[in-house]
């Protein structure tokens, strides 16, 4: 499903390419200072690293982690031009690389987000897709990203269950008299994921984790008449027989 997943945005999005070629200019105001709406969020924390001047020979002052949301007041370019924002944060000025960064108000940038997305992997590749459908709630790419998403997370819940099943030990659990099932349920694996507002429901028949759903119930909710409402369906319903199983 995954694959499937990944294939139907990666050609949603290379057939709208032609279509948003053109660049997103800062507006600024008449004193020339940047808007209000001028926010960006980091989508790759590879590049951003805050810098005393627009170069990338500058001396660091700081790495940005992913997700983080900074505001920018001026753009420059080194000689070379690679373009830099100037941003700002409480107690942090400086230039950083300007890929590092998405304009969260960008009719473009949200495109350029879904193909980082389809460059990454693991739960980078989970965490960038967080980031997309926190800041981009009305792209046109959303469905395919909720779909794209939900696969991700009942992939990701297969692996929590191999792991859970290996490391929680049955006579330990049984010894301090709590229910198995809390111990899944607070299993340390499933802390990253809480973080980005995932749940993952646990079947004690089977000992495993399941995604809950949220993202396909939001494309069937918002997108009803879509293909990826239709995907949705199946999913929610495979979800239903997988809950329900015994062994």
């Amino acid at each position: 499903m995954k694959r499937f997943a990944f294939f139907l945005l990666f050609s949603f999005v290379t057939s709208t390419v032609s279509a948003q070629q053109k660049s997103v200019a800062l507006q600024k105001r008449s004193d020339k200072k940047t808007k209000e709406e001028a926010v960006f969020v980091v989508i790759d924390e590879r590049l951003a690293v805050v810098r005393t001047d627009a170069s990338l020979y500058a001396t660091p002052i700081q790495r940005i982690r992913r997700g983080r949301i900074v505001t920018v007041s001026a753009t420059k370019q080194d000689e070379n031009g690679i373009k830099f924002y100037l941003i700002q944060l409480p107690n942090l000025k400086g230039w950083i690389q300007a890929e590092a960064l998405a304009f969260t108000k960008s009719k473009t940038d949200d495109r350029r987000l879904v193909m980082l997305i389809q460059g990454s992997s693991g739960f980078d590749k989970i965490e960038r897709v967080a980031i997309f459908l926190k800041h981009y709630p009305n792209s046109e790419f959303r469905p395919a990203v909720l779909l794209l998403f939900g696969d991700l997370l009942e992939e990701a819940a297969y692996n929590l269950s191999r792991d859970a099943n290996r490391r929680l030990d049955e006579k330990e659990m049984k010894a301090s008299g709590a229910p198995i099932k809390s111990f899944y349920l607070s299993y340390s694996g499933l802390d990253r994921y809480r973080k980005l507002g995932v749940v993952f429901l646990f079947n004690e028949n089977t000992r495993s984790f399941h995604y809950d759903g949220q993202a396909w119930k939001e494309i069937i909710n918002r997108y009803p008449n879509t293909f990826e409402a239709t995907e949705a369906k199946k999913r929610l319903e495979n979800l239903e027989l997988k809950m329900q199983q015994t062994k």
